[in-house]
C-alpha cells in the first residue's frame, strides 16, 4: 500500500493529498455507479422477462457499453480511494487502515468479475440477433442470467464493502482529527450495506434496502474530506479538527 505513515511523522501536508484523492474519488464513484445502476442495471432490465430485457438492452446497446466503461472506472477509482483512505487514516491506526484498504481492494476485484458478466450479456444478446426460435430464446435467457449474476455478485460484494466502511468509520471515530459524528455515520453506512447483502442472501425478496438511508454517511465522508479533511492535523502533530 505504499510507504507506511507513522503517527509521529504525520503532518497537514501528508494528509492533504490523500484527503483530496479519497474525497474526489468517492464523489466520482457515487455519481458513476449511481447513474449506471439507475439507467442500465435497473432501467433496462426486466426481472424474469428475458425477451423484454433483450429488446431494451439491444435498443440501448451504446448506453449499456458506456455503463460498462463507467463501472470499470468505478473499480479503478476503488483502488485509488483505497490508497487515499489508507494514507489518511494510517496515523490513527496503521494496521486497521491497511486492513480496510485490502477489504476495499477485495471488493473491487469482486466488482470487476461482476462487470464481466454484464459484458457477457451484451455478447449473448448480439448472438441472439443472428439466431431464431428456441436458440434465440435460449441466448436471451442466458443473457438475463448473466445480468442476474452481475446483480448477485455486486450484492454479495457489498458485505465486504460494508465491513470496509465499518473500519473506516471506526478509524474516523478514534482518530482525533476527524469528527466522531462522521465516524458514527460511516459505521452506520457500512452496517447498512452488510444488512442489505446478508438479507439478499437469506431471502429471495428482501423487503427493505437499508443502505438507501444509511449511505448518507459515505457521502458526508467525501464532502468532509474535501472541505475539511485536507486541513486535518493528527492529534500528535498539532490541534485536532472537529
Amino acid at each position: 500500500m505504499g510507504e507506511t505513515m507513522e503517527r509521529e511523522e504525520a503532518t497537514p501536508q501528508t494528509l492533504r493529498r490523500p484527503a483530496l484523492v479519497a474525497g474526489l474519488g468517492l464523489l466520482a464513484m457515487a455519481i458513476l455507479a449511481g447513474a449506471t445502476n439507475v439507467l442500465v442495471v435497473e432501467g433496462l432490465v426486466t426481472p424474469g422477462n428475458a425477451a423484454q430485457t433483450a429488446t431494451d438492452m439491444l435498443a440501448s446497446e451504446g448506453l449499456v457499453r458506456l455503463g460498462i466503461v463507467a463501472l470499470l472506472v468505478v473499480a479503478i477509482l476503488d483502488v485509488i480511494v483505497a490508497w487515499g483512505l489508507y494514507a489518511f487514516f494510517a496515523p490513527a491506526d496503521e494496521g486497521l487502515s491497511r486492513m480496510a484498504a485490502w477489504l476495499r481492494l477485495a471488493y473491487a476485484a469482486v466488482f470487476v468479475v461482476a462487470i464481466a458478466h454484464l459484458m457477457g450479456a451484451v455478447g449473448l444478446l448480439n448472438d441472439s440477433q443472428a439466431a431464431a426460435g428456441a436458440e434465440a430464446e435460449r441466448l436471451q435467457a442466458d443473457a438475463l442470467g448473466q445480468v442476474t449474476l452481475l446483480q448477485d455478485l455486486w450484492s454479495m460484494g457489498l458485505a465486504v464493502f460494508g465491513l470496509h466502511l465499518v473500519l473506516i468509520g471506526y478509524l474516523a471515530y478514534v482518530s482525533g482529527y476527524a469528527p466522531r459524528w462522521l465516524g458514527a455515520l460511516v459505521v452506520l453506512a457500512g452496517v447498512g450495506y452488510i444488512v442489505d447483502s446478508v438479507g439478499a442472501i437469506l431471502m429471495a425478496d428482501f423487503p427493505i434496502t437499508v443502505s438507501l438511508v444509511t449511505f448518507i454517511g459515505e457521502v458526508l465522508l467525501a464532502v468532509w474530506l474535501l472541505a475539511k479533511g485536507r486541513r486535518a492535523v493528527p492529534v500528535t502533530a498539532g490541534t485536532a479538527t472537529g
